[in-house]
């Protein structure tokens, strides 16, 4: 069995391949009565579409999102909704010779092996182009929450390309929709272009690390062993392609700490419990504390690159490939509205379930 749906309460199916006719989503689990139209989605599909900068796979799709069912003069009906985005710029001749040949670091190889047949044409289920369908279901989500919890507020940026950071000292939440890689800090944005710009011209890639924050998030969000709300953003965050780690608050920093440092110092404030610091990410036991949802994952670089590669074909031949094509050089840049979308999906979710079970927080300080 292939699993492409995932939410428990709020669920989402994707569909479609990258060079078929086209792609989607059904979510469902939405409550009725939220306002959504095409409009409202676009704004968010856009931000992730190929071509908008050299930095970024020069294949053009408009990604305009058609919305097929769930919606009546522009509310949510509470039945689930049809998203679906043609696809309008496939170069399916690009990945001819990749028909006989595995590309490395693709699913290539794996996915042959699992099913016996495979859509060479960028990749078919596998590639990353399936993102725009979690992104329009990303812009459903972020619209319900609105009506659910006003005042959530959940961004998406760059904090490394390859070996090169932010400098945290510059951090400007502004900045962050002023420059291609949606990094909050100026003086970055302006060396990682002139080192990406040289990775590109020499046919070559390079990973990235992405944060997302939810700001706004009440308490009470997840549960203490299987439906911790951390478990299903970590996995929500790893099931983007190329993702291979992910952290929550300090993540893997937490285990230099001594339990000193590490411990977020509670005192009363005026509106309820205040936390001296956030190494926790904003989530104890697998529920939210009500303080920032830190959410942080790395990717990989991309494996199609147009220097030679070492590998075999399926009848089990040693050669060498270059991936033609339109490629980017670092798909990090095109996964923080990726990674924001999936954070909405969860916290939505978790929303729904926390609703479901205990309604209001029951447990009250002060």
């Amino acid at each position: 069995m292939s699993i492409n749906s995932f939410g428990h309460l709020f669920r989402v199916t994707t569909w479609g391949e990258s060079h078929g006719p086209a792609l989607g989503a059904t979510v469902d689990g939405v409550p009725p009565g939220v306002p959504v139209d095409e409009a409202m989605l676009q704004h968010w599909l856009d931000r992730r579409k190929p071509g908008q900068s050299k930095f970024t796979t020069q294949r053009r799709e408009p990604d305009a999102v058609k919305i097929l069912s769930g919606v009546f003069e522009g509310q949510t009906t509470g039945t689930s909704l049809q998203l679906m985005i043609e696809n309008t710029d496939q170069r399916s001749k690009d990945y001819g010779e990749i028909a006989e040949k595995f590309r490395p670091g693709h699913a290539d190889i794996t996915y042959w092996q699992k099913y016996g047949i495979r859509d060479y044409r960028g990749g078919g289920r596998s590639s990353a182009r399936e993102t725009a369908a979690r992104v329009a279901a990303g812009g459903v989500a972020r619209e319900a929450l609105k009506s659910l919890i006003p005042g959530v507020q959940i961004t998406g940026y760059m904090t490394q390309i390859g070996p090169h950071k932010i400098d945290r000292a510059n951090f400007d939440w502004d900045q962050i929709e002023q420059n291609p890689f949606w990094t909050p800090d100026a003086q970055a944005a302006d060396d990682w272009a002139t080192y990406l710009d040289g990775l590109r011209k020499d046919g070559n890639s390079v990973g990235g690390v992405i944060e997302v924050v939810a700001r706004g998030v009440p308490a009470g969000l997840g549960a203490p062993v299987y439906g911790k709300l951390d478990t299903d953003l970590a996995a929500a965050m790893m099931s983007i392609n190329a993702v291979k780690g992910v952290e929550i608050g300090d993540g893997m920093a937490a285990a230099e700490l001594t339990g000193v440092a590490n411990a977020d110092e509670i005192q009363m404030g005026p509106n309820g419990p205040e936390y001296s610091s956030n190494h926790a990410g904003g989530i104890l036991g697998g529920i939210s504390t009500g303080q920032d949802i830190v959410v942080r994952f790395a990717v990989k670089p991309t494996s199609s690159i147009l220097t030679p590669r070492k590998t075999i074909t399926k009848s089990g031949e040693n050669t060498e490939i270059v991936t033609k094509g339109r490629h980017d050089p670092c798909v990090g840049i095109r996964a923080v509205p990726v990674g924001e979308a999936m954070m909405a999906c969860v916290l939505l979710d978790h929303v729904l379930l926390h609703r479901g079970q205990v309604g209001e927080n029951r447990g009250q300080i002060g």
